[in-house]
């Protein structure tokens, strides 16, 4: 007997989890978006390739299913916690595991643990489990963490990786600045990290912190390799457009002089001695850019590892769909995959 989950989000990365999660035995029983321009229409009018007739609603009808009407939800909106609260407090409260593509809720303790701590109590008050995985379980995390199981000793970890915004769908290029010019970058994102360590904390105990991708992924590694980080800092850059680009995303020109996306780049020391480094470039794509996701662990010995032209938005829906079981099946609570054990390939 299939599994039951329900899609929300129909945008341009739901077209792979729903396919991929059909291809794995899951029945698709529900799906839910926020556009007038999907709502109403069947998920195969929107997407020919999958074979549903369900109708796609408003997201506000969650609130009117069943308790367990399904073993699962994938969420594939929005990029921070914040954005996703209310419909994770609806889905948790049916008694519905969530999992989500949301990049803060990767390692949402170090960035906004005020609603992590929230989320973590009503998941756990309807024994259900949520998480947050995609792209960066396996090849911002696990894959060096395996890594790091041939080296004899560490003393710093340093990553880079770069995507197109393009493929994302516009949340996630507002959370890159894509189009602002170079005073609205550092008003809306820049600003956020010339702070001090203490108004730091305070934003993120007032659930205000903005974190970059990486600054939940080096929690992530910290979490795995069971490291206390002792401090750790944000820094983010625009990338600036050197001739004038059309973002299909955005639908207009971005200007020469404007961002394109940003570089972020974050660095924490842990007491064990070992740095974590991590940065992402998250950009438009301009001639013969590429997506690249190089690593490099520091030690006895030096290992690098470099994967060029990863399909991320593939890579990233194939993992939250083999992911499916894991969730279904951990304890209660809002677990990051750290501390689910290595993501499998899971046959039909």
């Amino acid at each position: 007997m299939s599994k039951k989950f329900i899609q929300v989000g129909c945008g341009k990365m739901s077209k792979y989890t729903m396919q991929y999660a059909i291809d794995k035995g899951y029945e698709l029983v529900g799906a839910y978006d926020i556009s007038d321009s999907v709502i109403g229409k069947s998920v195969s009018a929107i997407f020919p390739e999958i074979k549903s007739k369900i109708v796609i609603q408003n997201v506000n009808e969650i609130e009117n299913i069943s308790e367990k009407f399904a073993d699962i939800a994938i969420v594939t909106t929005m990029s921070l916690l914040n954005d996703i609260s209310d419909v994770s407090r609806m889905i948790l409260s049916k008694k519905i595991n969530l999992i989500t593509t949301c990049e803060e809720a990767f390692f949402a303790e170090n960035s906004n643990p005020t609603l992590y701590r929230e989320l973590d109590i009503l998941a756990k008050a309807n024994s259900v489990t949520m998480t947050g995985c995609g792209y960066q379980d396996v090849f911002w995390g696990n894959l060096i963490y395996t890594l790091a199981g041939s080296t004899q000793r560490i003393t710093k970890i340093k990553g880079s990786s770069s995507y197109n915004v393009e493929e994302y769908g516009i949340a996630l290029a507002d959370a890159h600045g894509v189009g602002l010019t170079i005073d609205e970058f550092e008003d809306a994102i820049a600003s956020v990290d010339n702070i001090t360590d203490d108004e730091r904390k305070i934003l993120i105990n007032q659930r205000e912190f903005l974190p970059s991708y990486m600054w939940n992924t080096v929690g992530w590694l910290a979490d795995k390799f069971n490291l206390e980080i002792t401090s750790i800092k944000q820094r983010c850059v625009p990338v600036i457009a050197e001739e004038d680009v059309f973002s299909n995303t955005l639908g207009k020109e971005i200007k020469k002089g404007n961002s394109l996306g940003m570089s972020a780049i974050v660095t924490a020391q842990t007491k064990e001695g070992i740095t974590l480094e991590a940065e992402c470039i998250g950009k438009v794509y301009v001639g013969d850019d590429v997506d690249l996701n190089e690593w490099t662990i520091y030690g006895e010995p030096d290992t690098s590892v470099v994967i060029r032209e990863p399909k991320t938005v593939e890579l990233t829906c194939a993992d939250i769909v083999n992911r499916l079981d894991d969730v279904i099946s951990s304890k209660a609570g809002f677990v990051p995959t750290s501390q689910m054990g290595t993501p499998n390939f899971i046959l039909k």
